[in-house]
């Protein structure tokens, strides 16, 4: 039987559409910047001033703190502004913007295509150079990878799990990684084991990539320890507790972390920037992009220097349709409708969805049923039409109490409601006055 995780969880269809679609390298841009801010943690300090010259893989902003990470520059050219820009949601935050002038590289970066397998590194070595890359995980949380290589004391990894589920439907950019760059990555691994002191590795695949397990499972056998997991389809086992119960049958208790069941997780695209960082001193600025859609003019994935504008990314692939209703940053059950696609790509950007009016409607919302349909699919295991109530009514405490706050925001819930309510969003918006209130009594 195939290995799943237990709880909840839905069937979307798949419309990986782009999965056949190679990935093409996107030249720079005219300008590119470069948001202070691109991972979970303190926002890093800029080390260049307006007029200053930089490299490709330059360090422009430097992490403030453990929980923090560096900025690189992805172009070579002048440094024209360090102001607030609008990000992807129209929000003003700081950037540094940058005038692209030719394409001139840090003399340190190994631009070569030659795979590297060099294992002597300590552990410490491996950490400290995934934190001077500015390596986040890359998977959606952007969460700071050297955090997440460092173990606590008093707790110990004891299985390394890479996420290669991507179970969200339409997005193909890890399926596409592992189809093209799949040694590097699993030379990766080797540098992620040997960082966090296990022996075995695990590589959870959906069965719906056939292709991708065999592949894997074929250059796995000279990496010994690292066993190919085949998983059943199922969303959303790309979460990282749902993937650590499905490849390892471990629960990840309330409030708790992955560490504290002896797992540590890291994404596709992870794994392949700590290569790229420890075996060819390449910083993280640039990342693979899926742009796709059912009114896609052309189905793409893309390697794009973190920086480009998002509006570039849809003319290469023939532009704008006429009959878009969003432009979604991420896939449909956990992404964002974005309202400035001047916007620039940012670290943890995975993928650009263009939906239709049609798709983008939503159904006008009637009464609960009180159907339990959304209790029966969440994975969390909370209670979605209750928590809605509570939120409302601004109970946080009952709120707290119900476990608001272990909402992965998977969307499962408003997905299956036949009264079309809004459920995460207000779990979402009740989430957050939680953990504000939880913050404030610490």
């Amino acid at each position: 039987m195939l290995k799943t995780f237990r709880l909840g969880g839905i069937h979307p269809h798949d419309n990986k559409l782009s999965a056949e679609a190679a990935i093409e390298t996107v030249s720079p841009a005219e300008t590119a910047q470069f948001f202070l801010s691109q991972h979970l943690g303190a926002p890093a300090a800029p080390t260049v001033n307006k007029g200053d010259k930089v490299k490709v893989g330059q360090l422009i902003a430097k992490a403030t703190g453990f929980v923090s990470a560096n900025i690189h520059s992805s172009v070579s050219g002048t440094v024209t502004s360090i102001d607030v820009v609008a990000d992807h949601l129209g929000i003003r935050r700081p950037a540094i913007t940058v005038k692209v002038e030719g394409d001139e590289w840090d003399e340190n970066i190994d631009r070569s295509a030659e795979l590297v397998r060099r294992t002597d590194y300590t552990p410490e070595e491996i950490i400290k150079r995934v934190a001077e890359a500015g390596i986040v995980g890359l998977g959606g949380a952007a969460f700071p990878s050297h955090v997440k290589l460092s173990v606590p004391p008093g707790k110990k990894a004891e299985a390394l799990i890479i996420n290669a589920a991507e179970c969200e439907p339409y997005l193909t950019s890890d399926y596409r990684t592992i189809m093209e760059r799949g040694e590097e990555m699993l030379v990766g691994v080797q540098l992620l084991k040997k960082a966090l002191g296990v022996q075995k590795a695990y590589i959870g695949v959906e069965i719906n990539k056939p292709q991708a397990i065999e592949k894997l499972q074929a250059l796995s056998s000279e990496y010994g320890e690292v066993e190919i997991v085949p998983l059943k389809k199922k969303y959303p086992q790309g979460g990282e507790k749902q993937l650590i119960k499905a490849v390892i049958n471990r629960e990840v208790p309330s409030g708790a972390l992955p560490v504290d069941v002896g797992a540590v997780v890291h994404n596709v695209g992870t794994t392949l920037a700590v290569y790229e960082a420890v075996q060819k001193r390449k910083p993280l600025i640039e990342n693979t992009v899926t742009l796709t859609g059912k009114i896609a003019a052309q189905q793409k994935n893309f390697n794009v220097r973190v920086g480009t504008p998002i509006s570039r990314l849809i003319e290469l692939a023939g532009g704008l349709p006429e009959n878009t209703g969003k432009v979604v940053l991420g896939g449909p059950m956990m992404g964002k409708a974005i309202s400035n696609l001047d916007a620039p790509t940012q670290k943890s950007t995975s993928s650009v969805l263009l939906i239709s009016d049609s798709e983008a409607e939503r159904r006008e919302p009637s009464a609960c049923i009180r159907c339990s349909r959304c209790v029966s699919v969440c994975p969390m295991g909370l209670e979605p039409y209750l928590l809605i109530r509570q939120t409302e009514r601004k109970m946080y405490e009952a709120l707290e109490q119900h476990n608001a706050h272990d909402c992965i925001e998977c969307g499962c819930c408003i997905y299956t409601c036949p009264a079309n309510l809004p459920l995460l969003d207000y779990i979402r918006l009740g989430k957050t006055e939680v953990l504000k209130i939880k913050r404030n009594r610490k």
